[in-house]
C-alpha cells in the first residue's frame, strides 16, 4: 500500500465520521495531528493527509481546523502535546508514529485517535485484541495497512 493510500484509508475510516457528526452541529471540527517527528520531516504526508480529507469534503481552514503537534523526535515531549489537544478540544486525534499513538492513548478515553501502529498494536497495549472489535477501546481506530497479514484471518 503506497503512502497515500494509506493516508486516504486513515482520513476516510475514523476521521471522517467524527468530523461530520460535529459538522452537523455548526461547530467547526478540529482535528489533532501528533507526531514523535520534526515538521520538517513530514511535508509529503502533511500534503498527502491534506488531500485525503480534500477529497473527503474537507479543507483546512474552511469547514476543519487542524491542530499540528510535533515532537521533534523527543518523545518525552509527546504526553504534553497530547494533553494539549485534548486541553483544545480536538474531535480526533490522528497519531502518526507509534509513540504518538501510545501518548495519545494516555491523555484520553474519550476522543477517538487514529493510528498506524508500525509494530503489534496488541503488544505495545494500544488495542486489547484485533480479533474482538468489541475488546478495542471506543477511542481506537487501527489502520488494517499497520497489521501483520496473519492478524487479519
Amino acid at each position: 500500500m503506497q503512502r497515500r493510500d494509506f493516508i486516504k484509508v486513515i482520513v476516510g475510516s475514523a476521521v471522517a465520521w467524527p468530523l461530520a457528526a460535529r459538522a452537523q452541529r455548526s461547530v467547526t471540527p478540529v482535528i489533532g495531528l501528533l507526531s514523535a517527528r520534526e515538521a520538517s520531516e513530514a511535508p509529503q504526508l502533511l500534503t498527502a493527509f491534506r488531500q485525503g480529507l480534500k477529497e473527503l469534503g474537507f479543507v483546512e481552514g474552511q469547514n476543519i481546523t487542524i491542530e499540528y503537534r510535533f515532537a521533534g523526535n523527543q518523545n518525552d515531549q509527546l504526553p504534553a502535546l497530547a494533553a494539549d489537544l485534548i486541553h483544545r478540544q480536538v474531535t480526533v486525534i490522528v497519531a502518526v508514529t507509534t509513540p504518538a499513538a501510545l501518548a495519545a492513548k494516555a491523555a484520553t478515553t474519550t476522543v477517538p485517535i487514529v493510528f498506524q501502529a508500525g509494530a503489534d498494536p496488541v503488544q505495545f497495549g494500544l488495542v486489547a485484541a484485533l480479533t474482538d472489535p468489541a475488546a478495542m477501546s471506543p477511542a481506537s481506530q487501527i489502520s488494517a495497512s499497520a497489521l501483520p497479514r496473519n492478524a487479519l484471518s
